[in-house]
């Protein structure tokens, strides 16, 4: 009986020695989210910020505007509705960072949802041959040469004929008795001629009118049968027969050949390709003849 009794406080001692052990390991809660493998209590803040932010921001974001969302219509689409002026689709800018940045809508590319205003530029018209038409009234791309253009004249003779015509009235502000038609290149010299020539001879203003004896006529030189085309059928001569005052007396050629218009007249040699008066050859005694011959030299007599 003693050896039961023993044997069963032998066990209770033991059984108690084993519950007073204290345990190697404690028992820790479940981890939370957003919170494993956090250091300190500081990082736990940051993480947990970090984390959070995906939510706030979607939560946060507005709706994308209609200009956002029709990037993803397909690039064909895109280029039928753009105007055409727009060489490039801009690309979308980049998102904000921070806060602030995304409680900000996105800015609008520019160009899309309206028509960009491009400065047209006008091309410059091509000249004519010669240039001639300017402003109204003027001709030869010359505010100081008045008149109006013609149209090409032709001829059956072989030779005659201009190409671009003018028929002037008034050059430099010096009236012209008749109007003469005659091509540009001849009434750029006339105009030289009267500012080189007649002006320094006479003084400024002094003469108003200019004595025409001819211009444009489809004949031979000198009017001789068999001989080449005179520079007057192709538009490129003028005969002046006299000059005007602002007096209103008229000066004419034949037998007034003086000084003055003796050094009108040799201004004009270089001016015009030939210049011939008085004493040249017998058929200009009456009248300045002037020329824009085209060849390579001068002819003055």
């Amino acid at each position: 009986m003693r050896q039961a009794v023993m044997a069963a406080l032998m066990a209770l001692v033991a059984t108690s020695v084993a519950f007073a052990d204290a345990p190697r390991t404690s028992l820790r809660p479940m981890p939370k989210p957003g919170m494993v493998a956090v250091a300190d209590v500081q990082t736990v803040g940051v993480t947990a910020q970090a984390a959070a932010r995906p939510a706030l921001a979607r939560s946060l974001r507005p709706m994308a505007r209609p200009a956002t969302l029709a990037m993803a219509v397909p690039v064909a689409t895109v280029a039928a509705v753009v105007p055409s002026d727009m060489a490039t689709v801009p690309a979308l800018p980049s998102e904000r960072k921070g806060l602030f940045g995304l409680l900000r809508p996105s800015k609008r590319p520019d160009g899309l949802g309206r028509q960009q205003q491009v400065s047209a530029k006008v091309a410059p018209l091509a000249p004519g041959k010669q240039g001639v038409v300017s402003v109204k009234g003027a001709v030869c791309g010359d505010p100081s040469i008045r008149g109006e253009a013609l149209a090409p004249i032709t001829s059956r003779v072989q030779g005659c004929g201009i190409a671009d015509p003018v028929r002037i009235t008034s050059v430099a502000g010096v009236r012209l008795s008749q109007a003469a038609t005659v091509d540009c290149d001849t009434a750029r010299a006339l105009k030289t001629w009267i500012e080189r020539g007649v002006e320094p001879a006479y003084g400024k203003g002094r003469v108003v009118q200019l004595q025409v004896a001819g211009h444009y006529v489809c004949r031979t030189r000198n009017h001789r049968a068999g001989a080449k085309v005179s520079e007057h059928g192709k538009g490129r001569a003028i005969d002046i027969s006299g000059f005007t005052f602002s007096n209103g007396k008229t000066q004419p050629v034949l037998r007034n050949f003086d000084r003055k218009m003796r050094k009108a007249h040799k201004a004009a040699c270089g001016i015009f390709t030939t210049t011939l008066g008085p004493g040249s050859d017998g058929m200009h005694e009456d009248h300045l003849h002037f020329d824009t011959a085209r060849r390579g030299s001068t002819y003055c007599r």
